[in-house]
Protein backbone atom coordinates (compact mmCIF):
# COMPACT_ATOMS: atom_id res chain seq x y z
CA UNK A 1 0.00 0.00 0.00
CA UNK A 2 1.41 3.19 -1.21
CA UNK A 3 1.53 5.98 2.08
CA UNK A 4 1.11 9.20 0.45
CA UNK A 5 -0.72 11.91 0.79
CA UNK A 6 -0.67 15.46 -0.63
CA UNK A 7 -0.82 18.90 2.13
CA UNK A 8 -1.35 22.23 0.80
CA UNK A 9 -0.55 24.70 2.62
CA UNK A 10 2.81 25.00 4.83
CA UNK A 11 0.88 27.15 8.09
CA UNK A 12 -0.16 25.63 11.59
CA UNK A 13 -2.83 23.14 10.29
CA UNK A 14 -0.45 22.12 7.13
CA UNK A 15 2.64 21.24 9.40
CA UNK A 16 0.67 19.57 12.26
CA UNK A 17 -0.93 17.50 9.05
CA UNK A 18 2.11 16.65 7.83
CA UNK A 19 3.78 16.26 11.33
CA UNK A 20 1.27 13.64 12.30
CA UNK A 21 1.70 11.65 9.14
CA UNK A 22 5.25 11.89 8.90
CA UNK A 23 5.73 10.47 12.28
CA UNK A 24 3.66 7.01 10.97
CA UNK A 25 6.45 6.74 8.15
CA UNK A 26 3.68 8.51 5.35
CA UNK A 27 5.51 9.91 2.23
CA UNK A 28 4.43 13.68 2.49
CA UNK A 29 4.49 15.68 -0.52
CA UNK A 30 4.30 19.09 1.08
CA UNK A 31 3.50 22.38 -1.27
CA UNK A 32 3.92 25.85 0.23
CA UNK A 33 3.22 28.63 -2.23
CA UNK A 34 5.98 30.88 -0.36
CA UNK A 35 8.34 32.60 -2.11
CA UNK A 36 7.02 31.69 -5.04
CA UNK A 37 3.47 33.51 -4.32
CA UNK A 38 3.44 36.18 -1.96
CA UNK A 39 0.30 36.93 -0.01
CA UNK A 40 0.99 40.14 1.36
CA UNK A 41 0.93 39.08 5.33
CA UNK A 42 3.77 36.23 5.51
CA UNK A 43 7.27 37.33 5.72
CA UNK A 44 9.18 34.26 5.45
CA UNK A 45 9.48 31.15 4.03
CA UNK A 46 9.61 28.94 7.32
CA UNK A 47 6.96 26.72 8.28
CA UNK A 48 3.81 27.73 11.07
CA UNK A 49 4.59 31.46 10.48
CA UNK A 50 2.72 33.49 12.93
CA UNK A 51 1.77 36.87 11.32
CA UNK A 52 -1.36 38.41 13.16
CA UNK A 53 -0.37 38.03 16.97
CA UNK A 54 2.48 35.76 19.07
CA UNK A 55 -0.22 34.41 21.26
CA UNK A 56 -1.55 31.14 21.48
CA UNK A 57 -3.74 32.18 24.14
CA UNK A 58 -4.26 30.98 27.46
CA UNK A 59 -2.61 28.27 29.23
CA UNK A 60 -4.88 27.50 31.88
CA UNK A 61 -7.07 24.77 31.55
CA UNK A 62 -10.04 26.68 32.67
CA UNK A 63 -10.09 28.26 29.68
CA UNK A 64 -11.68 26.38 26.10
CA UNK A 65 -8.26 27.63 24.57
CA UNK A 66 -6.01 26.07 27.10
CA UNK A 67 -7.94 23.06 27.46
CA UNK A 68 -7.42 22.93 23.74
CA UNK A 69 -3.75 22.75 23.55
CA UNK A 70 -4.14 20.55 26.42
CA UNK A 71 -6.03 17.82 24.31
CA UNK A 72 -3.02 18.60 20.91
CA UNK A 73 -0.49 17.69 23.33
CA UNK A 74 -1.95 14.43 23.69
CA UNK A 75 -2.30 14.03 20.44
CA UNK A 76 1.65 14.81 19.41
CA UNK A 77 0.85 18.37 18.52
CA UNK A 78 3.91 20.63 16.33
CA UNK A 79 2.58 23.39 17.92
CA UNK A 80 3.00 22.55 21.73
CA UNK A 81 6.59 21.20 20.75
CA UNK A 82 7.90 24.14 19.45
CA UNK A 83 6.18 26.37 21.70
CA UNK A 84 7.98 25.03 24.58
CA UNK A 85 11.40 26.04 22.63
CA UNK A 86 10.23 29.15 21.58
CA UNK A 87 7.81 30.91 24.70
CA UNK A 88 8.03 34.50 25.90
CA UNK A 89 6.86 35.65 29.58
CA UNK A 90 3.11 36.40 28.74
CA UNK A 91 1.32 36.22 32.08
CA UNK A 92 -1.25 33.50 31.73
CA UNK A 93 -1.32 33.25 27.84
CA UNK A 94 1.33 31.55 25.77
CA UNK A 95 3.80 34.10 24.04
CA UNK A 96 5.98 33.10 21.66
CA UNK A 97 8.73 34.47 19.86
CA UNK A 98 7.57 34.15 16.28
CA UNK A 99 10.84 33.90 14.72
CA UNK A 100 12.30 31.49 16.71
CA UNK A 101 8.69 29.50 16.84
CA UNK A 102 8.94 28.87 12.96
CA UNK A 103 12.42 28.28 12.70
CA UNK A 104 11.91 24.90 15.31
CA UNK A 105 8.86 23.96 13.56
CA UNK A 106 10.52 23.99 10.01
CA UNK A 107 13.56 22.33 11.60
CA UNK A 108 11.25 19.53 12.78
CA UNK A 109 9.68 19.02 9.67
CA UNK A 110 12.73 18.99 7.87
CA UNK A 111 14.52 16.33 10.10
CA UNK A 112 12.26 13.48 8.28
CA UNK A 113 13.27 11.81 4.88
CA UNK A 114 10.07 11.09 3.90
CA UNK A 115 9.50 14.88 4.04
CA UNK A 116 8.91 15.88 0.47
CA UNK A 117 8.43 19.93 0.20
CA UNK A 118 7.21 22.36 -3.19
CA UNK A 119 7.61 25.43 -3.11
CA UNK A 120 4.88 26.48 -5.73
CA UNK A 121 2.09 27.66 -6.03
CA UNK A 122 -1.12 24.84 -6.60
CA UNK A 123 -4.11 25.83 -8.35
CA UNK A 124 -5.92 23.14 -9.15
CA UNK A 125 -6.86 20.04 -6.41
CA UNK A 126 -5.80 16.45 -6.97
CA UNK A 127 -8.26 14.06 -8.39
CA UNK A 128 -7.96 11.26 -6.69
CA UNK A 129 -4.62 11.49 -4.03
CA UNK A 130 -5.43 11.84 -0.53
CA UNK A 131 -5.10 15.65 -0.28
CA UNK A 132 -5.26 17.46 3.01
CA UNK A 133 -6.13 21.24 2.55
CA UNK A 134 -4.88 23.80 4.65
CA UNK A 135 -3.71 26.84 2.65
CA UNK A 136 -5.58 29.15 5.32
CA UNK A 137 -7.20 32.12 5.17
CA UNK A 138 -4.75 33.95 2.64
CA UNK A 139 -5.66 31.06 -0.12
CA UNK A 140 -4.73 32.45 -3.55
CA UNK A 141 -7.25 34.03 -5.31
CA UNK A 142 -6.77 30.93 -8.48
CA UNK A 143 -7.09 28.16 -5.85
CA UNK A 144 -10.34 29.62 -4.15
CA UNK A 145 -11.83 29.73 -7.41
CA UNK A 146 -11.13 26.16 -8.01
CA UNK A 147 -12.55 25.57 -4.15
CA UNK A 148 -15.64 27.56 -5.62
CA UNK A 149 -16.15 25.27 -7.96
CA UNK A 150 -15.72 22.13 -6.10
CA UNK A 151 -18.12 22.74 -3.30
CA UNK A 152 -20.32 24.61 -5.77
CA UNK A 153 -20.97 27.90 -3.76
CA UNK A 154 -19.56 30.84 -3.37
CA UNK A 155 -16.34 31.27 -1.09
CA UNK A 156 -17.49 33.38 2.40
CA UNK A 157 -14.38 35.70 3.12
CA UNK A 158 -14.22 38.30 6.31
CA UNK A 159 -11.37 40.78 6.93
CA UNK A 160 -8.80 40.04 9.71
CA UNK A 161 -6.09 42.61 11.18
CA UNK A 162 -2.45 42.25 12.42
CA UNK A 163 -1.15 45.18 15.22
CA UNK A 164 2.02 46.98 15.12
CA UNK A 165 4.93 45.87 16.52
CA UNK A 166 7.50 48.80 18.42
CA UNK A 167 11.13 47.94 19.33
CA UNK A 168 10.98 47.93 23.12
CA UNK A 169 14.33 50.49 23.62
CA UNK A 170 12.30 53.57 22.40
CA UNK A 171 9.62 53.23 24.34
CA UNK A 172 9.42 55.76 27.17
CA UNK A 173 9.59 54.20 30.93
CA UNK A 174 9.59 57.09 32.97
CA UNK A 175 5.79 56.57 31.70
CA UNK A 176 5.49 53.12 30.89
CA UNK A 177 6.04 50.44 33.51
CA UNK A 178 5.28 46.32 33.71
CA UNK A 179 2.99 44.39 35.33
CA UNK A 180 0.12 42.27 34.31
CA UNK A 181 -2.96 42.26 34.87
CA UNK A 182 -4.96 40.64 37.71
CA UNK A 183 -1.44 39.75 39.96
CA UNK A 184 -0.76 37.30 37.67
CA UNK A 185 2.39 36.65 39.68
CA UNK A 186 5.04 37.84 36.87
CA UNK A 187 5.10 41.33 35.14
CA UNK A 188 4.70 40.16 31.17
CA UNK A 189 3.46 43.34 29.65
CA UNK A 190 4.93 47.14 29.39
CA UNK A 191 1.53 48.88 30.35
CA UNK A 192 1.15 52.63 29.11
CA UNK A 193 -1.36 54.87 31.21
CA UNK A 194 -3.67 57.53 29.96
CA UNK A 195 -5.36 59.91 31.87
CA UNK A 196 -8.83 60.93 30.80
CA UNK A 197 -7.88 64.30 28.68
CA UNK A 198 -5.36 61.58 27.07
CA UNK A 199 -7.20 58.91 26.61
CA UNK A 200 -10.50 61.25 24.95
CA UNK A 201 -7.75 62.97 22.67
CA UNK A 202 -6.65 59.84 21.43
CA UNK A 203 -10.16 58.29 20.50
CA UNK A 204 -10.81 61.55 18.69
CA UNK A 205 -7.73 61.63 16.28
CA UNK A 206 -8.18 57.27 16.09
CA UNK A 207 -11.83 58.00 14.69
CA UNK A 208 -10.60 60.94 12.41
CA UNK A 209 -7.12 59.01 10.81
CA UNK A 210 -7.05 58.25 7.24
CA UNK A 211 -7.55 54.59 6.68
CA UNK A 212 -6.11 52.30 3.89
CA UNK A 213 -8.42 51.71 0.82
CA UNK A 214 -9.63 47.96 0.79
CA UNK A 215 -10.72 48.21 -2.64
CA UNK A 216 -12.71 45.02 -4.15
CA UNK A 217 -13.74 43.58 -0.74
CA UNK A 218 -16.22 44.35 1.37
CA UNK A 219 -15.29 45.02 5.24
CA UNK A 220 -17.16 41.95 6.55
CA UNK A 221 -15.26 42.06 10.10
CA UNK A 222 -14.52 39.18 12.02
CA UNK A 223 -16.12 40.30 15.83
CA UNK A 224 -13.18 38.52 17.68
CA UNK A 225 -10.24 40.37 15.77
CA UNK A 226 -11.74 43.98 15.63
CA UNK A 227 -9.46 46.86 14.07
CA UNK A 228 -9.02 49.24 17.17
CA UNK A 229 -10.68 52.09 15.15
CA UNK A 230 -13.81 49.77 14.73
CA UNK A 231 -13.89 49.27 17.85
CA UNK A 232 -13.44 53.04 18.52
CA UNK A 233 -16.72 54.09 16.57
CA UNK A 234 -18.85 51.93 18.73
CA UNK A 235 -18.46 54.68 21.49
CA UNK A 236 -15.99 56.86 23.01
CA UNK A 237 -15.79 54.62 26.33
CA UNK A 238 -15.66 51.21 24.11
CA UNK A 239 -11.91 50.78 24.30
CA UNK A 240 -11.22 51.16 27.86
CA UNK A 241 -13.81 48.77 28.41
CA UNK A 242 -12.16 46.93 25.94
CA UNK A 243 -8.20 46.29 25.37
CA UNK A 244 -7.43 49.61 27.12
CA UNK A 245 -9.34 48.48 30.46
CA UNK A 246 -7.50 49.48 33.22
CA UNK A 247 -8.63 47.01 35.77
CA UNK A 248 -5.93 45.59 37.46
CA UNK A 249 -3.39 47.54 36.06
CA UNK A 250 -3.09 50.05 39.20
CA UNK A 251 0.33 50.37 40.89
CA UNK A 252 1.76 52.82 43.65
CA UNK A 253 2.41 55.30 41.01
CA UNK A 254 -0.72 54.81 38.86
CA UNK A 255 -3.61 54.04 41.36
CA UNK A 256 -6.45 54.93 38.85
CA UNK A 257 -5.23 54.70 35.22
CA UNK A 258 -8.06 55.91 32.86
CA UNK A 259 -6.87 53.86 30.01
CA UNK A 260 -4.10 51.17 29.78
CA UNK A 261 -2.45 50.40 26.30
CA UNK A 262 -0.67 47.35 26.80
CA UNK A 263 2.10 45.70 24.88
CA UNK A 264 3.60 41.91 24.96
CA UNK A 265 6.85 40.49 24.70
CA UNK A 266 7.18 38.94 21.06
CA UNK A 267 10.64 38.51 20.01
CA UNK A 268 12.73 35.55 23.11
CA UNK A 269 15.09 38.50 23.53
CA UNK A 270 12.27 40.75 24.50
CA UNK A 271 13.46 43.63 22.14
CA UNK A 272 10.49 43.43 20.20
CA UNK A 273 7.03 43.94 21.82
CA UNK A 274 3.50 44.18 19.73
CA UNK A 275 0.36 46.67 21.03
CA UNK A 276 -2.24 44.43 22.42
CA UNK A 277 -5.77 44.97 20.50
CA UNK A 278 -4.03 47.13 18.18
CA UNK A 279 -5.06 45.80 14.92
CA UNK A 280 -6.02 48.14 12.70
CA UNK A 281 -6.13 49.18 9.46
CA UNK A 282 -4.96 52.92 9.31
CA UNK A 283 -2.00 54.25 6.85
CA UNK A 284 1.08 54.04 7.78
CA UNK A 285 1.74 57.76 8.36
CA UNK A 286 -1.37 57.87 10.11
CA UNK A 287 0.10 54.77 12.83
CA UNK A 288 2.79 56.55 13.42
CA UNK A 289 1.34 59.52 14.12
CA UNK A 290 -1.62 58.48 16.23
CA UNK A 291 -0.11 55.84 18.71
CA UNK A 292 2.82 58.00 18.83
CA UNK A 293 -0.30 59.60 21.00
CA UNK A 294 0.27 56.89 23.54
CA UNK A 295 1.69 58.00 26.82
CA UNK A 296 5.63 55.98 26.97
CA UNK A 297 5.37 55.64 22.85
CA UNK A 298 6.15 59.15 21.58
CA UNK A 299 9.11 57.89 19.77
CA UNK A 300 7.85 54.83 18.91
CA UNK A 301 10.15 52.63 16.59
CA UNK A 302 7.99 50.69 14.63
CA UNK A 303 9.40 47.67 13.37
CA UNK A 304 6.14 46.88 12.09
CA UNK A 305 2.99 48.49 10.92
CA UNK A 306 -0.60 46.76 11.42
CA UNK A 307 -2.09 45.06 8.59
CA UNK A 308 -5.64 44.51 7.39
CA UNK A 309 -6.05 41.52 4.83
CA UNK A 310 -8.54 39.20 3.64
CA UNK A 311 -9.11 36.28 5.24
CA UNK A 312 -11.66 32.73 3.60
CA UNK A 313 -13.40 30.38 4.43
CA UNK A 314 -15.54 27.78 3.04
CA UNK A 315 -19.23 27.17 4.27
CA UNK A 316 -18.29 24.24 6.34
CA UNK A 317 -21.96 22.88 7.31
CA UNK A 318 -22.58 22.47 3.46
CA UNK A 319 -19.22 21.31 2.37
CA UNK A 320 -17.60 19.08 4.61
CA UNK A 321 -18.03 15.24 5.70
CA UNK A 322 -18.13 14.31 9.18
CA UNK A 323 -13.98 13.58 8.38
CA UNK A 324 -13.58 16.80 6.86
CA UNK A 325 -13.28 15.83 3.70
CA UNK A 326 -15.42 17.75 0.68
CA UNK A 327 -18.56 16.30 -0.12
CA UNK A 328 -17.81 16.74 -3.76
CA UNK A 329 -14.22 15.80 -3.59
CA UNK A 330 -14.06 13.21 -0.70
CA UNK A 331 -10.18 12.92 -1.48
CA UNK A 332 -9.41 16.24 -0.03
CA UNK A 333 -9.99 17.00 3.45
CA UNK A 334 -9.98 20.66 4.78
CA UNK A 335 -8.12 21.91 7.59
CA UNK A 336 -6.83 25.05 9.26
CA UNK A 337 -9.08 28.44 8.96
CA UNK A 338 -10.13 27.67 5.69
CA UNK A 339 -12.20 24.71 7.34
CA UNK A 340 -14.35 27.87 9.47
CA UNK A 341 -12.43 27.82 12.53
CA UNK A 342 -10.78 31.14 13.68
CA UNK A 343 -7.57 31.83 15.72
CA UNK A 344 -4.24 30.29 15.08
CA UNK A 345 -4.43 26.97 18.03
CA UNK A 346 -8.38 25.87 16.82
CA UNK A 347 -6.93 25.74 13.01
CA UNK A 348 -3.31 23.72 13.89
CA UNK A 349 -6.21 21.49 15.98
CA UNK A 350 -8.03 20.50 12.63
CA UNK A 351 -4.62 19.92 11.16
CA UNK A 352 -4.39 16.76 13.20
CA UNK A 353 -7.77 15.73 13.29
CA UNK A 354 -8.27 15.63 9.65
CA UNK A 355 -4.35 13.90 9.16
CA UNK A 356 -6.55 11.43 11.55
CA UNK A 357 -9.26 11.17 9.67
CA UNK A 358 -7.72 10.84 6.32
CA UNK A 359 -4.77 8.11 8.06
CA UNK A 360 -7.52 5.91 8.76
CA UNK A 361 -8.71 5.89 5.47
CA UNK A 362 -6.47 5.17 3.89
CA UNK A 363 -5.28 2.41 6.02
CA UNK A 364 -9.14 0.71 5.88
CA UNK A 365 -9.62 1.65 9.31
CA UNK A 366 -13.28 2.64 10.23
CA UNK A 367 -14.07 6.27 11.20
CA UNK A 368 -13.49 7.19 14.54
CA UNK A 369 -15.90 10.42 15.82
CA UNK A 370 -13.85 12.72 18.23
CA UNK A 371 -15.66 12.77 21.75
CA UNK A 372 -17.93 15.27 21.58
CA UNK A 373 -17.11 16.30 25.59
CA UNK A 374 -13.46 17.75 23.96
CA UNK A 375 -13.27 21.00 22.40
CA UNK A 376 -11.77 19.36 19.11
CA UNK A 377 -15.04 17.87 18.76
CA UNK A 378 -16.73 21.08 19.98
CA UNK A 379 -15.47 22.78 16.76
CA UNK A 380 -16.21 19.80 14.81
CA UNK A 381 -19.76 19.62 15.72
CA UNK A 382 -19.74 23.32 15.13
CA UNK A 383 -18.30 22.96 11.26
CA UNK A 384 -20.79 20.08 10.48
CA UNK A 385 -23.74 21.08 11.98
CA UNK A 386 -23.88 25.19 12.68
CA UNK A 387 -26.73 27.19 10.37
CA UNK A 388 -25.22 27.62 7.06
CA UNK A 389 -27.62 30.54 6.69
CA UNK A 390 -25.48 32.40 9.33
CA UNK A 391 -22.00 30.71 9.18
CA UNK A 392 -19.05 32.64 10.49
CA UNK A 393 -15.58 31.43 11.73
CA UNK A 394 -15.46 30.07 15.05
CA UNK A 395 -13.15 29.79 18.39
CA UNK A 396 -12.39 27.81 21.12
CA UNK A 397 -15.05 28.26 23.78
CA UNK A 398 -17.23 26.51 26.33
CA UNK A 399 -20.61 27.20 24.93
CA UNK A 400 -19.14 24.53 22.49
CA UNK A 401 -19.27 21.65 25.17
CA UNK A 402 -23.19 20.49 26.15
CA UNK A 403 -24.18 21.47 29.27
CA UNK A 404 -21.51 23.47 30.41
CA UNK A 405 -21.56 26.34 32.90
CA UNK A 406 -19.08 28.15 35.34
CA UNK A 407 -20.02 25.69 38.34
CA UNK A 408 -18.75 22.54 36.81
CA UNK A 409 -15.95 23.59 34.72
CA UNK A 410 -13.76 21.39 36.52
CA UNK A 411 -15.60 18.19 35.45
CA UNK A 412 -16.12 19.28 31.79
CA UNK A 413 -12.06 19.93 31.86
CA UNK A 414 -11.95 16.37 33.55
CA UNK A 415 -14.37 14.68 30.81
CA UNK A 416 -12.39 16.66 28.10
CA UNK A 417 -9.57 15.64 29.36
CA UNK A 418 -10.52 11.60 29.41
CA UNK A 419 -12.42 11.61 26.43
CA UNK A 420 -9.51 12.36 24.47
CA UNK A 421 -7.65 9.63 26.31
CA UNK A 422 -9.94 7.57 24.96
CA UNK A 423 -10.13 8.35 21.30
CA UNK A 424 -6.03 8.08 21.66
CA UNK A 425 -6.64 4.48 22.86
CA UNK A 426 -9.42 3.56 20.02
CA UNK A 427 -6.86 4.92 17.64
CA UNK A 428 -4.18 2.51 19.07
CA UNK A 429 -6.61 -0.84 18.43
Amino acid sequence: MMKRVIVIGGGLAGSEAAYYLLKRGYEVELFEARPTYQDGAHESTDFGELVCSNSLKSKRLDNACGLLKEEMAKLGSIMMESAKESEVPSGNALGVDRALFAAKTTAILNSFPNLHIHREEVKTLPDDAPCILCTGPLTSPDLLDEISRVVGGKNLSFFDASAPIVKKDSIDFSKAYFKSRYEQGDSSYINCPMEKEEYFAFVKELLSAEKALLHEFDTHYFEGCLPVEIIASRGMETLRHGPLKPFGLETPEHPKPYAVVQLRQDTKLGDYYNIVGFQTNLTYPEQKRVFRMIPGLENAEFLRFGLMHRNSYINAPLALNDDLSLKNKPNVYVAGQLSGVEGYVESAAMGIIAAIHCARKIEGKPFLKVPRETIHGGLISYLLHADPAHFAPMNANWALIPGAKKENRQECIDNALRGMDSFIAEMAK
